[in-house]
């Protein structure tokens, strides 16, 4: 075990040790956590400040699996909204697949490979902005831009991290808030993912309703195995597989269909933005499109922090003591998904990004740092993008719902309930999951965090050590916001019939 001060003096090549010299494999990789020290905006080399080890290749194939799939229900809601809000435009299957290949290409090799494994391992890479997704026919309908969407959402973001609003937020959630919010979303995430797989076996043609059922009950008893072994970092992998093994041998193989041929998608952004007959079909965004697209922004941008802060809490739960300097720095990833934002969706994009979560939880589990597993996974996704047709076996319900379902969701659960310790910390969770269930998981992060950070629940210490900012001006400030931007795009709508003030 090295000691502090030959932490402090010494670099990552000389403190590194081989595997065979340590008990465990656990060790080793605790160790290799501890030595680390990642150049934050400078070149990180392999061999000189990290190692890949086969453990990298967890989180790679875990964020590859659920990328796939959460790009390609961006694109399907995108071409399904836009298809209903502008009459000249119809877009279907084809355009949300082709949309999908350009994300897996570009993005990955500058915003994976380049940004994250090279230039600065400290920034979790830009993913999929999952509680996005189900608002993005609201968005189209309500005559937003998929451009104009991502240039206001990229500014919000960049200023936020300028500011180190997003570390901020984090350090004023507090542990029972932080773990209510991940058992809200982790257990409505499994409901969610449970009835996908149930629905998806009972619309089978023939008597397969029983397929869904066998498929869960396998992946169960294959987690609780993995867990007790303490492998449970290759559980996304081995449940997708398992998933796609046990629904082919049930006969329930003929709803897998190769449709997706190989090759590069259309790369020239003229293509996708230059005008209103071929690509998007909508042309470079105006004023009008603006301010549609205003509120959507500032809500995303309000939803990145508790995502955020829910991904670096897998760290410290897994990470052994003294390794802060491999942690994701908040405000580093805050500012590589504002500039990824941009960027791919100028080159023709349209997804909606956000800190990636089927690549950092499984890497925490798997006690590895950010680099290795980030060059992998972004070499991967573009070998598939090229290849195509393994996009239709990761968006298929056995391979895609149990890659979540134990990959994202069972160990956000696992860690919020890790997380409430105490009587406070079971109060201010309990209320987070209320009001996450009364309106929505973002406005019960920001109502419970005003509450908890002025001692009205939860620990009646806690403002003792803050200051007023910190205790009014931030919190209540955010909560405004959030409401503020969900009235506007009629969040609240389909649950109280408030209609959108836009």
């Amino acid at each position: 075990m090295s000691t502090d001060k030959e932490l402090n003096e010494k670099s990552y090549s000389e403190l590194h040790r081989p595997a065979s010299e340590f008990a465990s494999r656990s060790d080793y990789l605790d160790h290799e956590l501890q030595i680390m020290k990642p150049r934050r905006f400078g070149l990180n080399l392999p061999g000189r400040d990290f190692r890949f080890e086969l453990e990298d290749l967890v989180p790679a194939l875990a964020g590859t699996i659920g990328i796939i799939a959460m790009y390609s229900a961006v694109m399907m809601s995108w071409a399904d909204g836009l298809t209903q809000a502008w009459p000249h435009i119809t877009l279907g299957k084809d355009f949300a697949i082709e949309v999908a290949r350009v994300e897996m290409l570009i993005p990955a090799f500058l915003f994976c490979i380049l940004a994250s494994g090279f230039f600065n391992p400290r920034a979790n890479l830009a993913g999929n902005h999952g509680p996005m997704i189900p608002l993005i026919g609201a968005i189209a309908l309500a005559g937003a831009h998929p451009l104009a969407l991502a240039i206001l959402l990229g500014v919000f973001g960049l200023l936020l991290s300028y500011f180190k609003g997003g570390s901020k937020l984090v350090n004023l959630t507090s542990e029972g808030v932080a773990g209510g919010l991940l058992v809200f979303l982790g257990f409505s995430g499994a409901m969610g993912q449970i009835s996908k797989i149930q629905s998806w076996s009972t619309g089978l043609e023939g008597n397969f309703g029983y397929v869904g059922l066998i498929v869960l009950a396998v992946n169960i008893v294959l987690y609780a195995y993995l867990a007790r072994i303490n492998k449970r970092w290759l559980a996304i992998p081995a449940c997708a597989f398992a998933g796609l093994a046990v629904a082919l041998a049930l006969g329930a193989g003929f709803d897998l269909k190769f449709e997706t041929e190989m090759g590069l998608p259309n790369l020239n952004p003229v293509y996708w933005w230059g005008s209103t007959e071929e690509g998007w079909m909508l042309g470079l965004p105006n004023l009008q499109h603006f301010l549609a697209s205003l509120p959507f922004a500032i809500l995303a941008v309000a939803m990145w922090s508790p995502d955020f802060l829910g991904h670096r809490i897998f760290q410290e739960l897994n990470y052994p003591r003294r390794t802060e300097k491999v942690l994701m720095d908040v405000d580093d990833t805050m500012t590589m998904c504002s500039i990824r934002q941009m960027v791919g969706t100028a080159v023709g994009g349209g997804n909606i990004t956000s800190s990636w979560g089927t690549y950092m939880i499984p890497a925490a589990i798997a006690k590895r740092p950010i680099p290795g597993g980030a060059i992998l996974l972004g070499t991967i996704v573009m070998i598939i993008a090229i290849l195509g047709f393994p996009m239709d076996v990761a968006v298929w319900p056995p391979v895609m719902c149990m890659a979540l379902l134990v990959g994202v969701f069972l160990p956000m659960l696992e860690a919020g309930v890790q997380m409430v310790k105490e009587n406070k910390d079971a109060q201010s969770a309990g209320i987070c999951i209320f009001a996450a269930a009364v309106a929505n998981p973002v406005l019960a992060w920001a109502m419970t965090m005003l509450l908890d950070n002025n001692g009205l629940i939860g620990d009646k210490e806690r403002p003792k050590n803050l200051s007023f900012i910190d205790r009014i001006v931030i919190p209540g400030g955010v909560l405004v916001i959030c409401l503020i931007a969900m009235l506007a795009v009629g969040m609240l709508e389909g649950q109280y019939g408030i209609k959108a003030l836009l």
